[in-house]
């Protein structure tokens, strides 16, 4: 079987959809065959993503790259230093 990806806010939607399903009476089978998913990827979705909203994710989402930028930075910054300190040693 093709394994799909599913970004955080389809993950999401899914279970919300997945959530409305339960509250009219369907079965946990039934619902996650009707999402196209497994059932351990319903239970394990609901671990990672249970209480998340779209717009919360999306946030989470955007503080992670501009985390990773800063990390750049804060890397370059720190070699540019070290270089400094070696040149400054070095003449002496």
């Amino acid at each position: 079987m093709k394994r799909i990806r599913h970004s955080p806010e389809q993950v999401i939607r899914k279970l919300r959809e997945a959530d409305a399903g339960l509250t009219s009476g369907k079965a946990v089978a039934d619902v996650c065959k009707d999402l196209g998913i497994a059932e351990a990827t319903y239970h394990r979705w609901r671990g990672q993503f249970g209480g998340i909203k779209a717009d919360e994710m999306r946030r989470l989402k955007e503080l992670e790259r501009e985390n990773a930028r800063l990390k750049a930075l804060v890397a370059d910054l720190s070699l540019d230093r070290s270089i400094l300190q070696e040149t400054l040693r070095g003449k002496s």
